[in-house]
């Protein structure tokens, strides 16, 4: 097969756009709600 440039952008950014979309999906999961408030407690957890 031979690629030229456009095919191998075109193929990066349709790559890129569908891991943006999972790390959003994952991101705005419901069920990783309470860890993520958990996490974002780490900072004032004292020792």
């Amino acid at each position: 097969m031979n690629f030229d440039i456009n095919t191998v952008r075109i193929v990066m950014t349709v790559v890129s756009f569908l891991i943006f979309i999972g790390i959003v999906a994952w991101a705005l999961d419901p069920r990783k709600k309470s860890q993520f408030q958990e996490a974002a407690q780490y900072p004032f957890l004292e020792d």
